[in-house]
């Protein structure tokens, strides 16, 4: 359960610049609901057992965006809710771009996105904006080929494949790095994404890096012209693409790992940067991770990576929160969001096929988003 402690009075936004530059944790853990520590209490950094969360009177707090990190998020609220029954939180699947835009509007109080908001639409917010990065995951490209549960994808085959140059499994090019596989001439059938999506720019940026063929004729960002030639569909979210190569032999798509897990679709090993074959999983998300250094404002663009281990399509997923909520009942109900999110919601995080994220990372997210109220303070475990 998530515990509340006692907060000493000092200037909070200071302690957590200073705290995140340090790249250390945010200091104490919960409060005391005035934000004073009596004398005979215990001393901050000490949990006080058994004593829940209150906020007050109930919060009902309304996030949208990115589809990648849905179901992880979806699990946390309803065990949030469990832990701390005064609050609900309702999370909608809608696609990054339209997080983002319903974030700016200011329709939702809080959004999420698989690609870090640029500076350009940052500048938008009247309220300012936090870019928390919250989980992990890797973009695999699942497939339907009934009895072929493992496939090798060179950089060439899945660069020809996303450009209609590769449109038959049997293609010389893909039967060259699967010799003990009988492909079958069955058309490929590839599955994009329809809507504004973090998961199309993290996919997109990368294929750019990997494939002068893909810049030239498709671009990177949330939405690209895919090409109109062959057996190319459109689908709205990781869920749309998923239902699309369940349904179509001979479909592959770009999808989130932990929909491809959780659903049973087998997904290609592909060829890295270094020249290795690479499947996705815990270990090689980890790998390119663990190769990425987080600026101060915890936006971070991974392409590429170029370690021998890594995985290619792997990218942070970012809450979006404002810096400022006018309801100070709201603004400590975030933070309670947020804290669940990095300590019970990280242990929940693998089993539901994310990354989990290191403590150092956690840590640093927790003093960038403490500063939200001063009648709480985050703690890390």
């Amino acid at each position: 359960m998530i515990q509340r402690m006692p907060k000493f009075k000092f200037d909070l936004r200071l302690a957590a610049s200073l705290m995140l530059v340090a790249g250390v944790a945010a200091c104490g853990g919960g409060t005391t609901t005035d934000g004073t520590a009596t004398e005979g209490e215990a001393m901050e950094g000490e949990a006080m057992e058994g004593e829940a969360i209150a906020l007050g009177g109930d919060v009902a707090l309304t996030g949208a965006g990115a589809s990648f990190p849905a179901p992880l998020y979806q699990n946390w609220f309803i065990n949030l809710n469990g832990e701390v029954p005064e609050l609900q939180v309702n999370y909608q699947s809608v696609g990054s771009g339209a997080g983002v835009e319903q974030f700016l509007a200011e329709t939702v109080d809080f959004g999420a996105s698989d690609t870090a908001m640029k500076d350009d639409e940052i500048e938008k917010s009247a309220r300012g904006v936090i870019m928390l990065p919250m989980t992990a995951g890797s973009i695999v490209f699942a497939y339907n080929l009934p009895g072929i549960d493992e496939l090798k994808l060179s950089r060439e085959a899945y660069s020809g494949i996303t450009t209609g140059a590769i449109a038959t499994w049997n293609d010389p090019i893909i039967a060259a790095d699967n010799p003990d596989v009988e492909l079958p001439s069955t058309p490929i059938t590839f599955v994009h994404r329809s809507d504004g999506s973090g998961t199309t720019a993290v996919f997109t940026m990368n294929m750019v890096a990997i494939s002068p063929e893909f810049e030239s004729a498709i671009g990177e960002g949330k939405s690209v012209e895919w090409p109109k030639i062959g057996n190319f569909i459109g689908a709205k979210g990781n869920e749309g693409i998923t239902a699309q190569i369940q349904q179509i032999e001979g479909a592959m798509g770009y999808i989130e790992y932990g929909y491809a897990t959780q659903n049973n679709i087998p997904f290609a090993s592909i060829e890295n940067k270094a020249g290795n074959f690479v499947l996705a999983n815990d270990e090689t998300a980890a790998s390119t991770l663990a190769n990425v250094d987080l600026p101060d404002n915890l936006r971070a663009f991974i392409v590429d990576d170029a370690g021998a281990e890594s995985y290619p399509f792997v990218t942070y997923s970012w809450l979006m929160v404002y810096e400022e909520y006018p309801d100070a009942q709201k603004a400590k109900a975030v933070e309670v969001m947020i804290e669940y999110g990095l300590n019970q919601g990280q242990e929940e995080a693998a089993s539901l096929g994310y990354v989990p994220l290191p403590k150092n990372v956690r840590d640093r997210v927790a003093a960038a988003a403490d500063v939200l109220s001063p009648d709480y303070t985050i703690t890390v475990r």
